[in-house]
């Protein structure tokens, strides 16, 4: 099974999104593993995003996630990472497409909901600086039924 990390940000717990959120990923197969509520620390952020540290927008990027809690997530199931993509939508949620959660919920780039791993080397990174090395293997009584 394939592990991902979504991250709900601050735009969206204020919102009081996070059961929708969480729905879409359990209504598509995935399981919750590791949860964690955290208002993120300044060199989390940076860590995080350093690919994105030369951008103009990046200290004000940095600042909004401070603003407020975010829920740090792991989801396991085939095809985690994909899945995860395809639910969450393109980054600006002008061009995401409806049915989407950037698309459905989404505001603006910068406030644009929730972050998900691109690729599964990514997520088992952002797993590790978000939750730790402590999220214990699973195993899905229900699993062949889902897959």
């Amino acid at each position: 099974m394939e592990r991902t990390f979504i991250m709900i940000k601050p735009d969206a717990i204020k919102r009081r999104l996070i059961s929708r959120i969480i729905q879409r990923f359990e209504e598509k197969g995935l399981y919750l593993a590791a949860s964690k509520c955290v208002i993120p620390k300044r060199e989390v952020l940076e860590t995080h995003y350093s690919h994105l540290s030369s951008m103009p927008f990046f200290s004000e990027m940095v600042e909004d996630m401070m603003s407020g809690m975010v829920l740090a997530m792991v989801w396991v199931g085939k095809d985690a990472v994909s899945i995860g993509r395809k639910l969450i939508g393109e980054t600006n949620p002008q061009a995401a497409s409806v049915g989407t959660i950037r698309g459905d919920y989404g505001v603006s780039t910068g406030k644009n909901i929730i972050h998900g791993s691109d690729c599964v080397e990514n997520a088992e990174k952002e797993i590790k600086l978000w939750i730790g090395d402590d999220v214990q293997p699973m195993s899905f009584f229900d699993k062949e039924w889902i897959y």
